[in-house]
């Protein structure tokens, strides 16, 4: 049987065979090729060896990139040039095995050859075509460049596993899913929750599972997965799984404790104690202990359970805490004192000073000695301030209360406050009175007077005695200055004395006359002489002379002087 006759016989396209035909198409096919090219691949083996064998021209493969399953794509290949008509024997290989044909086809040079592929997820990779020439065992067969082929499987059948275990869990644990489906390849995958894009983030991992470290409540929601592949780029096959509903609960906080104390109509009391949380999901846990003894615990669908005890009066009961529990999470509250109001009323205020340094605004504040819930009342003139106009401001808190006070003719009074049990009025303790007026408020105090007025006498006396004894010092000085003066010039003079009397003594010319007259105009020149040149010399002195050591000095050397004077004239 020829190849020509062969190719007759077959088919070109299988676009009219179903799946099992097709496969039976080519069993047959591979049993003609294996028939017809063994002696063709034995030629070409042989003619390898043979010197001067000719080479076939490399054949050129054609087809589709891309091809959905279970379709029948053609792919074609053909040698561009021969040297002559010959029949040339093509093969579709997968690339690296070529135990199976997924295609042969027979035609002459310069013919195409088609082959018309049922596509399965097995054709996936690259795939070679091969040509040889048939009945001839010196050309040499060529194969063509490889071509790849991706094989695209319709998604279908997502769907939500949680694979961390129940869908409902307390906060702080992690959340692991993953989006199955039934087929479908090259896939990708998409998390929704609530219907929205799940944010891309570090802390959560996204691919076809879905993984986030620490789940809080705001993770809460209904997760599911849009599985999607395409063909081409032009045709997109999604399939979107069925919400899975993930409820992440909350952990109880620290509770809170609060009582409210209630009479009987038998005249008995007894305080109804709320555990109060702000967060934590229902079921909750809650307990009351004392410091002694555990009280009462009770399991409540809310965030608060109430509890009853009795009271008696003028006794402190003792402290109390709540404890809060839900899933592995046990917290406590503050221990807290539970008595009634008693004791001392204390009230004070502070001022609020304006532009001009005058008091424009009060501030009073109430406080009683003991007491859990204390109910406070203000006083003007002994009528309560209620209602009275709208210059203060009321502020009651827990351990006080605050009255804002706006100081004017229409707030001038006496003020007091009234504190009492909110469970009974009966028993009410009243703070000192206090007057308030703008004038009173405004006018200095005879204590600050007497303090600003002494302050100011003694800085005028400490000022005088300093001034006192800076002048005592200076007339000191200016005495000390004038004695080491007189000395000095007492000493000058001495020495100017000494010397003349030396010029004398030695021959010098001495002016002598002998009337009255003119010997005291000569005694009058000699002193005025004198004098020139002892106010010369006090002159260059002066600035020399500064202390009491130098005038003592002085002293000393005068006395000493004098001493040496008296044996010269006694000799």
């Amino acid at each position: 049987m020829s190849a020509s006759s062969v190719k007759n016989k077959l088919p070109v396209k299988w676009g009219f065979l179903d799946k099992e035909e097709g496969e039976k198409m080519t069993t047959l096919r591979t049993t003609v090729v294996v028939l017809l090219g063994a002696s063709v691949l034995a030629a070409s083996v042989q003619g390898a060896s043979v010197p001067g064998a000719s080479v076939l021209g490399r054949p050129l493969l054609y087809g589709p990139s891309t091809a959905l399953q279970k379709t029948v794509e053609e792919f074609q290949c053909e040698v561009e040039s021969s040297s002559k008509e010959v029949s040339i024997l093509y093969q579709l290989f997968r690339e690296g095995d070529r135990s199976k044909t997924l295609g042969f086809y027979s035609a002459l040079s310069g013919e195409m050859a088609n082959f018309p592929l049922f596509i399965t997820a097995s054709y996936e990779g690259y795939m070679v075509c091969v040509a040889s020439v048939q009945n001839n065992t010196v050309i040499q067969p060529t194969v063509s460049e490889r071509h790849h082929l991706r094989v695209v499987d319709p998604v279908n059948g997502a769907e939500v596993v949680v694979q961390s275990g129940s869908v409902e869990f307390y906060e702080g644990k992690p959340l692991s899913l993953r989006c199955n489906i039934t087929k479908g390849n090259h896939v990708s995958y998409q998390w929704l929750v609530d219907g929205k894009p799940l944010p891309l983030s570090p802390l959560h991992n996204q691919t076809q599972e879905l993984f986030i470290d620490s789940m809080v409540p705001q993770d809460s929601g209904e997760y599911t997965c849009v599985a999607t592949n395409q063909l081409n780029f032009t045709k997109i096959y999604s399939s979107r799984s069925t919400a899975k509903v993930i409820k992440v609960k909350e952990l109880v906080s620290e509770p809170d404790l609060l009582f409210l104390v209630l009479k009987e109509r038998d005249g008995t009391y007894f305080a109804l104690v709320t555990c109060q949380s702000l967060k934590g999901t229902p079921p909750i846990t809650f307990s009351l202990y004392s410091r002694s003894e555990f009280i009462s615990t009770e399991t409540v669908d809310e965030r608060f359970a109430r509890f009853s005890i009795p009271v008696v009066l003028d006794l402190h009961m003792g402290f109390l805490q709540c404890q809060a529990e839900n899933g592995d999470r046990v917290v406590y509250g503050q221990w807290t004192a539970m008595h009634v109001v008693g004791g001392a009323v204390t009230m004070h205020y502070d001022t609020d000073v304006g532009e001009n340094f005058s008091i424009v605004g009060l501030r009073f504040y109430c406080s009683v000695e003991r007491g859990t819930f204390p109910q406070y009342r203000w006083f003007l003139n002994g009528t309560v301030l209620e209602g009275r106009g709208d210059f203060y401001w009321v502020e009651n808190q827990p351990e006080q209360s605050i009255l804002l006070l706006s100081v004017g003719r229409s707030s001038a009074g006496t003020y007091h406050c009234d504190v009492s049990n909110s469970f009974d009025g009966t028993t009410v303790i009243s703070s000192e009175e206090r007057y308030i007026d703008k004038e009173v408020l405004n006018h200095l105090p005879t204590m600050v007077v007497a303090v600003v007025f002494g302050c100011f006498l003694f800085l005028v006396t400490l000022v005088t005695t300093c001034c006192f004894i800076g002048l005592l010092y200076r007339k000191r000085q200016c005495l000390v200055e004038k004695s080491t003066l007189d000395l000095k010039l007492g000493l000058e003079m001495h020495n100017i004395m000494v010397s003349d009397e030396d010029e004398g003594f030695l021959g010098h010319p001495c002016i002598m006359v002998a009337e009255d007259d003119n010997e005291v105009d000569e005694e009058e020149y000699m002193e005025d002489e004198g004098m020139v040149r002892a106010a010369r010399i006090i002159d260059s002195d002066q600035e020399e002379v500064e202390s009491t050591d130098e005038w003592l000095q002085l002293q000393q050397e005068l006395k000493k002087t004098l001493e040496d004077e008296i044996p010269e004239k006694s000799f």
